[in-house]
């Protein structure tokens, strides 16, 4: 404790804040899982990318890009890291305007790739999925109402008001991609939940939200979502098809055993999973790293999630210890459905794996939370 610096709290005179580093096992923790991620793209998707003409035949293409991504995220990290999270509050509001424009640019002019309109392009950058941002915003903006109308959450009404800013963006976000849907819904909830004194409340708002999202799924989704249903029962009732993928991301993790056949040296890579560097990377890690290897990596996963509670329930005002449980849970909830989905638990969803799936927006924005993150450790209670 001799290390840190005694300040008096502006919000509390009485209350004690301790103003020093940063927590290191955090930062080293995300340092690790890129680089193993950065690592894990290459070898799931050199060979793909050396053998079609659609990647110039370049086998460092996708190693390239996310190299590029990441590169950014260490800016954006290291930038927020040194950015009192407090002023954060100021941006929220107009966060939350910009996001929501942009998940509207995109249903009207977003870019289609593989069948989806999720994107759009920006000079410099390339591609930018603003599900991704609308993350970001949601924890923000729900922590900013909450922590500055801090009665709101005391009757039925100031949970629908919070529920209704969380229902607008996952509504742009599921006409297009049902699985960040979800997650934003998490992230939502959970921060609600947390700040709610009234658990019957948030309850009876959470039937309601669960069951809208099985109408929509059941009456505006049904053929699509009722066939990746299907396959989750039985994916070998359409081995070829819908169950392929799920078929193919089981052998690759049976395969492994419990010391894996080396890395670089995965069967299902080769053409067998499709895009398999993207939301089922974590099969490879398996077939090529057992599972004694993919056990490190939910184990760093672990210390993260951990770590991150810890610097909630210690951060030194309630935006700052709303923000940081909302980013814990936008890691936990993604790590926890990409597993299950890899070893179908659950039915398939396109859901990145924090800090190791292929993708710039993803790496990029989760790297950016990460300096949040690291900001508010900085301030701790007494």
């Amino acid at each position: 404790m001799s290390a840190y610096t005694l300040r008096r709290s502006n919000m509390n005179q009485n209350d004690k804040i301790y103003v020093g580093n940063f927590d290191y096992t955090v930062f080293f923790t995300v340092i690790l899982l890129v680089l193993f991620g950065i690592i894990m793209i290459f070898s799931a998707s050199s060979y793909v990318a050396s053998t079609r003409s659609e990647y110039n035949y370049d086998m460092f293409l996708f190693l390239k890009k996310q190299t590029f991504a990441v590169l950014l995220g260490f800016f954006a990290m290291f930038f927020m890291m040194n950015f009192n999270y407090r002023h954060l509050q100021k941006l929220a509001l107009p966060l939350y305007l910009l996001a929501n424009g942009l998940l509207i640019f995109v249903f009207l002019f977003g870019v289609v790739k593989k069948g989806a309109k999720r994107w759009i392009n920006l000079p410099l950058v390339g591609s930018f999925q603003p599900s991704e941002l609308a993350k970001v915003a949601i924890i923000l903006f729900i922590s900013y109402i909450i922590a500055n109308n801090k009665n709101i959450l005391k009757t039925m009404f100031g949970h629908v008001v919070c529920a209704f800013f969380v229902g607008i963006t996952v509504i742009l976000i599921a006409v297009g991609n049902l699985s960040t849907a979800i997650i934003v819904t998490l992230i939502g909830c959970g921060i609600i939940f947390i700040a709610s004194p009234y658990t019957a409340i948030f309850i009876t708002l959470g039937l309601c939200g669960a069951g809208a999202l099985v109408s929509y799924i059941a009456f505006f989704a049904k053929d699509f979502r009722g066939a990746r249903f299907a396959a989750w029962l039985d994916p070998f009732s359409d081995p070829t098809n819908t169950g392929y993928q799920i078929i193919q991301s089981l052998y690759a993790v049976a395969s492994g055993g419990m010391f894996g056949l080396g890395l670089g040296q995965s069967r299902q890579k080769l053409g067998f999973i499709p895009e398999a560097h993207n939301d089922i990377i974590f099969s490879i890690i398996c077939e090529e790293l057992g599972f004694f290897g993919a056990t490190i990596i939910l184990i760093l996963f672990a210390i993260l999630i951990w770590r991150g509670i810890r610097i909630a329930v210690n951060a030194t005002d309630l935006f700052g210890t709303l923000v940081a449980a909302g980013i814990v849970i936008m890691i936990a909830s993604q790590v926890i459905i990409n597993i299950a989905v890899v070893t179908n638990s659950i039915p398939n969803t396109g859901v990145p794996l924090p800090f190791i799936s292929y993708g710039g927006t993803s790496v990029a924005i989760v790297m950016m939370l990460m300096g949040i993150l690291l900001n508010i450790s900085k301030y701790s209670k007494e």
